[in-house]
């Protein structure tokens, strides 16, 4: 077996000993003085005023890095403000354009009142038509009618100007509507001017 182990061990040393001379001439050819100024290189000092002054640069990198991310975090909330404030200008837009456009509903409401129920003139049939369209144009910005007749009074929703002595009514009970109200979601628009019985 030991003659084994040489026969082995012979194919390795050829291929290391041409790296290892090679590694032995380099060293042989460097004088000793080159080899000093090799061994220089390779290690450097740092003065007390280059290490002051690298503190001085650490110290100026945090803060500076500090900055950023105050700055950062300020721009997003100043980007977050302004998107909530441009939101809240748009929805007052939209309050204010739907309220000037409520008077209309009331003016129409009160031309087909004065059209009797059994009544065939086309200037009612053209009026309901356009009432109509103009409540579809008002579901589809989102705005609904207060429901109120035959419910209890509710002082979030309704302005009672008008109190009535009524047995066959509940207390509390909304009689009469005298003005629609409106609601935006959940938001009243326009509160409902109602008749309610005690």
């Amino acid at each position: 077996m030991p003659k084994k182990d040489k026969q082995n061990a012979q194919p390795e040393t050829p291929e290391k000993e041409p790296q290892a001379a090679a590694a032995e001439e380099e060293e042989k050819e460097l004088p000793p003085e080159d080899k000093k100024e090799e061994a220089k290189a390779e290690t450097f000092t740092v003065t007390r005023e280059q290490m002051e002054k690298m503190e001085g640069l650490a110290k100026q990198l945090a803060e500076e890095h500090d900055q950023y991310l105050r700055l950062a975090a300020e721009y997003d909330n100043y980007r977050k403000r302004t998107a909530k404030e441009k939101e809240g200008i748009y929805a007052n837009a939209k309050i204010d354009t739907i309220k000037g456009m409520l008077p209309v509903y009331d003016n129409l409401e009160r031309g087909l009142a004065q059209f009797d129920a059994e009544d065939d003139d086309p200037h009612k049939k053209g009026l309901e038509m356009i009432f109509n369209q103009y409540k579809e144009a008002l579901t589809k910005l989102g705005v609904t009618p207060i429901d109120c007749v035959g419910k209890e009074f509710d002082p979030e929703r309704h302005n009672a100007v008008m109190h009535i002595e009524d047995e066959s009514c509940g207390e509390n009970t909304v009689v009469e509507v005298l003005q629609q109200g409106f609601m935006l979601g959940d938001k009243v628009l326009r509160f409902a001017i109602v008749k309610v019985a005690n």
